[in-house]
């Protein structure tokens, strides 16, 4: 398995995605299952792999309902893929052993064989005193790695070969930069090792490396400022002090062995200073060191600090780093601490200015003014007073070009306030910090600094007012820290509000943070303020994007998209992606995924003071953003736009259909519930009962029953006093709905039959339907025979007085059940390819899955097991579109037997076990990554099992017949009355 040789030759990479070429041609290698299968035989070379191996390592514990019966097909599929053409069992790469299989390579070329043999012939290399042989060798055993091994190969076997590979790539990383700084390569050696130990912070054998390529580079400090980062990162988070390899290398750096540290390799002379600029030279200049003193409570921000610190990528031009962020979230504090760890490494000087681009009492001060200042710093301001920036800027240039200088902007307005600063002396450095996004800057490193974490949070509080320790106090510093939204300007001004008071004054402070119409006034002190803080932020925003803020303070959830924002202030969506952009840009809106934003919960606090100030603009901002819930909400529920005929129009929602307004729905996730309680806190009432009505279908047939239930409870005691009069029977009905899908009938039959009463009363045949049909519905599943036959007879005279398409559907569906049952598959099959139609119509994709389950099961009992796979297949497509866990778990079950009848045992099987682990949820119809919360009853309303059953016992009954006639009589009722309307659904 050496060099690949042949045109012909069969190739197969495992050090990536797993591929196979004959040649130059593409083989497919079939599923990731049996893309396993042949991992497990590769990475084990002329070994016998047993079944039993094959199995636990490909399926693992959720092994196949068949067993070891489907490893003869996977072979019999990768023989086809793999072997020559007309080659017999005895010439194939996987050759039959007794209970088991085995990979013969023959002549196969597979590039983990390939990566081993170049690492031997590198370590050969290096042990016979060619280095350049080795580095090569193992360069080119490096170059076949593309990626991740294995990647996205299933199973424990792939798992831990996976595991296995990763590491002995870094080994041969290892080995391989050893070598090159044996040759007196560090200037690549430093660049990839600094790259590798952010990648791999506790690996000390990488750290090791990094300090002896400084070491070799002239760069003991930065060696040793490496060791103490690691040391510092393994006491706190694994509690253990450097290994034996680290401390050996710390201790050489320290006493300059070169023959420990560099071996032979030639040290490079010291960088010789530039000569000095002629004017500088016509002077003696003073090194300046203007930074200022460092915070002496700072904490946290490692990984902040080892980027803005770590090792310029040119050391021959001018590096620049940015960082940026919300108001008093310490951005200066960190580029200062930054600065004065790395001074050392520029000894021309370390400027520092402020450019009070958010300042309150002065503008920003202007380029010319600041070069002048700069200029004067360095020794070169002779005869620089005019105003013409484009010379000034010139002249800094020239006066920086044989200088290493640290400048470091503060408070930058934009990035044209800073071009014109940059130094030119090659191995400069300029560090900058704006409350926007500098992106018409270009800039080595650009960091958007967050809030503390918690921990450091608490502990910058600790500092600052000291604290007993004991469980209660450092419970109510973390609650306090949380109310500071862990800023660091406000805990500041909390901690030195808190200095030298009792204990009592923490938890009293808790108190008054936790109100928020007090918490913004309660972080002052003297001159320092959370609120003037992000009011300069506000004040610098354009008109629209200010709006856009103050809006975005009142939305009923954390997270928001640029749709909800453009219902909130009647925009294209278009347009508010624009602003939200710039209220990023501008560190006041956060950004925590492609299409979400947030606010920070201070910030937010703060645009809802502002807000109050324009109450006109508050409540279109409200009837903007409930308008849009509810639009969603009903656009995502299957029962049809005729099933709202409250409320605002079908036409105002914004959503192509309703799979994009379910997706929209899935976005906003667990804060679905809070919207309704939201609506109700700020007197929306009819909203929130419209959109707890819009949410019912869709939060059940997910089966999140506990959030359903939470909102109805939320906003039924508001039902006497709301508008929309519907809502008072509407909600029982749904609450009794909601009771009968957990199976608990005696509690859903009394909200049911109030329902009933109500909307008899006022006249509401659709609210009537709704009740008796779910009355009926229910009472079948209890094996009420009669009850549930008077609530359908009630209900298909309803439906004929109606002009209800979607109902017409419903009970269309239903009908032709009833016929199913009597044994009239004839007429069954008339009704379901009916239903079908009308529900495609109305695009109602539930009832359209239910109906071809409802198909897929005539199919079986009239024995089409092919035409039942097929209208299956479509329900179970509708079916993970919805999220339906009821109706997938039944499509899969019947998916089954139907293949099962065509003689697919392997596939019913799999099906088979599939529809149990959907039903026990451990898996989503739509997606392994999201977990179901349902836990259905086995005899739900969706349960046609249940449904037989009990038509089989009415048929069973004394009255049978008569049961027959009304039933015949029911439904020649309808489709009389539905053909003289003539109703082209």
């Amino acid at each position: 398995m050496g060099e690949f040789t042949g045109v012909r030759q069969l190739r197969l990479a495992l050090l990536g995605p797993l591929q196979a070429w004959r040649g130059d041609v593409p083989l497919a290698l079939g599923p990731v299952r049996e893309q396993a299968l042949l991992a497990a035989l590769l990475l084990r070379p002329g070994t016998t792999a047993s079944r039993q191996q094959l199995l636990d390592g490909v399926w693992g514990t959720d092994q196949p309902g068949t067993g070891a019966k489907v490893l003869p097909v996977y072979v019999h599929r990768l023989r086809k893929c793999l072997d020559d053409a007309g080659a017999g069992p005895a010439e194939s790469v996987i050759v039959t052993d007794r209970g088991g299989y085995r990979f013969v390579p023959r002549n196969v070329w597979v590039d983990a064989a390939h990566v081993t043999e170049l690492a031997a012939e590198a370590t050969a290399a290096r042990d016979g005193g060619d280095p350049e042989a080795a580095a090569d060798a193992w360069s080119r055993s490096l170059a076949l790695f593309r990626g991740e091994p294995l990647a996205g190969i299933p199973g424990p076997f792939a798992q831990g070969e996976r595991l296995r590979l990763t590491e002995y790539r870094l080994a041969l990383v290892q080995d391989k930069l050893d070598c090159e700084l044996r040759l007196g390569r560090q200037a690549t050696a430093v660049g990839e090792l600094f790259a590798l130990t952010e990648a791999h912070p506790y690996h000390e054998a990488l750290a090791a490396l990094l300090m002896r390529a400084l070491y070799v580079a002239n760069r003991q400090a930065d060696a040793l400022d490496v060791f103490a980062k690691v040391r510092r990162r393994l006491v706190a988070d694994q509690g253990a002090e450097p290994g034996a390899e680290l401390r050996q290398v710390h201790e050489a750096v320290l006493r300059g062995d070169d023959a420990r540290l560099i071996g032979t390799a030639v040290r490079p002379e010291p960088r010789r200073p530039a000569p000095a600029h002629p004017v500088a030279a016509r002077r003696e200049r003073r090194v300046r060191n203007e930074l200022p003193v460092g915070v002496g409570d700072f904490v946290g921000r490692d990984r902040e600090l080892a980027l803005l610190g770590a090792p310029v990528a040119d050391e021959e031009g001018v590096t620049v780093r940015a960082v940026d962020g919300m108001a008093g979230v310490g951005k200066t504090a960190l580029v200062v601490r930054a600065a004065r760890a790395g001074r050392e490494r520029y000894p021309d000087g370390c400027l520092f200015v402020d450019l009070h681009g958010y300042r309150e009492d002065r503008g920003a001060s202007g380029p010319q003014r600041v070069l002048r200042r700069l200029l004067r710093a360095v020794g070169a301001d002779e005869g620089e007073d005019g105003e013409d920036l484009d010379e000034l800027a010139a002249s800094w240039r020239t006066a920086t070009a044989a200088l290493r200088l640290l400048l470091v902007l503060d408070d930058a307005s934009g990035a044209e306030q800073v071009r014109p600063l940059l130094p030119a002396g090659p191995g400069s450095m300029l560090l900058v910090t704006s409350r926007q996004r500098l992106t018409g800057l270009d800039v080595d490193r650009r960091l958007s600094l967050a809030p503390l974490d918690i921990d450091d949070a608490m502990g910058l509080l600790g500092r600052i007012v000291g604290g007993s320790g004991t469980p209660h106090e450092d419970g109510a510093i973390r609650r306090l820290a949380g109310l500071c939204d862990q800023l660091p300007l406000a805990l500041r001004i909390a901690g030195a509000r808190l200095q030298n008071r009792p204990s009592w004054a923490l938890r009293s402070l808790v108190d008054r943070l936790a109100d928020d119409e007090r918490r913004l006034g309660e972080l002052a002190v003297e001159d320092r303020s959370v609120a003037a803080a992000f009011q300069l932020s506000y004040d610098q925003l354009p008109v629209a994007a200010q709006r856009a803020f103050r809006a975005l303070g009142l939305s009923p959830t954390v997270e928001f998209d640029a749709l909800a924002l453009a219902a909130m202030l009647d925009w294209t969506r278009l347009v508010a992606e624009h602003v939200l952009t710039s209220l990023v840009d501008a560190s006041l809106v956060q950004q925590v995924a492609a299409d979400r934003y947030r606010l920070h919960d201070l910030v937010a606090v703060y645009a809802r003071r502002v807000a109050a100030d324009f109450p006109a603009e508050v409540a279109e901002v409200r009837d903007g953003v409930f308008r849009l819930y509810v639009a969603a909400a009903r656009r995502s529920s299957d029962w049809g736009p005729s099933a709202f005929p409250t409320g605002p129009t079908p036409g105002s929602a914004p959503f192509a259909d309703w799979e994009e307004a379910t997706n929209w729905l899935d976005a906003v996730g667990a804060e679905l519930v809070d919207v309704v309680g939201h609506a109700v806190g700020v007197g929306k009432l009819d909203e929130a009962c419209w959109l707890t009505e819009g949410l019912f279908d869709y939060l059940t047939r997910q089966g999140r029953f506990h959030e359903c239930r939470t909102a109805l409870e939320t906003v039924l005691p508001l039902v006497t006093v709301v508008t929309d009069r519907r809502m008072a029977a509407e909600l029982r009905t749904c609450l009794g709905m909601l009771y009968g899908l957990q199976g608990r009938y005696a509690q859903a039959h009394p909200w049911l039959t109030q329902a009933l009463e109500i909307s008899r009363g006022s006249g509401d045949l659709l609210e009537q339907a709704r009740a008796l049909g779910n009355l009926g519905t229910f009472a079948n599943l209890q094996g009420r025979v009669e009850d549930s036959m008077g609530h359908f007879a009630e209900v298909a005279l309803i439906v004929g007085e109606l002009d209800d398409a979607w109902l017409t559907a419903v009970v269309t569906a239903t009908v032709g059940d009833m016929h199913h049952q009597l044994g009239e598959h004839d007429r069954a099959y008339e009704c379901y390819t009916e239903a079908i139609v009308l529900a495609e119509r109305v695009e109602s994709p539930r009832l359209l899955g239910k109906t071809l389950l409802r198909l897929g099961i005539l199919h079986l009992d009239r024995g089409r097991a092919r035409d039942a796979v097929d209208a299956l297949r479509r329900a179970g497509d509708l079916a993970a579109r919805l999220r339906d866990v009821p109706l997938y778990a039944a499509v899969l079950g019947r998916s089954s037997i139907a293949e099962a009848c065509l003689g697919n045992v392997e596939q019913a099987a799999e099906l088979g076990c599939l529809a149990r682990r959907v039903l026990n949820g451990q898996i989503d119809p739509a997606s392994e990554a999201l977990r179901t919360r349902l836990v259905w009853n086995d005899v739900a309303a969706e349960d046609l099992a249940g449904s037989r059953e009990f038509f089989e016992r009415s048929v069973a009954l004394p009255d049978a017949g008569a049961n027959r006639a009304r039933v015949s009589s029911f439904l020649d009722g309808i489709r009389r009355q539905r053909d003289a309307r003539v109703t082209d659904f």
